[in-house]
């Protein structure tokens, strides 16, 4: 069986020293590059599947089924698309490049690996409809088809401590 594959940008939320990242692996209701749309409860049976099987999809670079770079920890549907959370491994190569390029905002899309259950077409339009697909993994990628969702902002966890720290300074001199 022939797995598919849709690109997504992927907007990142943060991205901690600990390889902790978050954001949208899918959006729905977005004419993609290649003419789908995924329809929003489209992953939702899938999703179910493996959480009976208490496990997620694997997350591997760009496809490659020999280099996991990491581990899924959170993926759900909400309004926007599919929401994920996920941990790079540092201690794996590929996966401290990944969380480096992710970073510098080399690496900001996700593509995701698929098989479709359901889908319509339209032929006015040219646009296929993703109405369920089984997922199997999600990948980071270099190039993703869908625009709509970009990088949002980089953040690890010093930074932020050392954001709070002077302004807890700033704070506390402006009050004596």
């Amino acid at each position: 069986m022939a797995l598919d594959h849709k690109s997504f940008s992927l907007e990142i939320k943060a991205v901690n020293d600990d390889g902790f990242f978050s954001g949208y692996a899918s959006v729905f209701g977005v004419v993609d590059s290649h003419g789908d749309i995924v329809a929003k409860g489209a992953f939702s049976a899938s999703l179910a599947a493996w959480a009976a099987k208490k496990r997620l999809p694997s997350l591997l670079w760009h496809h490659k089924l020999d280099e996991p770079i990491g581990v899924w920890t959170v993926m759900r549907e909400d309004d926007v698309g599919l929401y994920v959370e996920g941990r790079l491994s540092q201690k794996v190569q590929r996966g401290a490049e990944v969380y480096e390029l992710m970073k510098i905002d080399a690496v900001s899309g996700l593509s995701i690996g698929y098989v479709t259950r359901e889908d319509s077409y339209d032929r006015v339009t040219d646009v296929r409809t993703l109405k369920q697909v089984d997922l199997w993994e999600v990948s980071p990628v270099t190039m993703p088809s869908n625009e709509q969702a970009r990088l949002t902002g980089i953040k690890s966890r010093d930074s932020a401590e050392t954001k709070n720290a002077i302004q807890a300074l700033i704070n506390s001199m402006r009050s004596k």
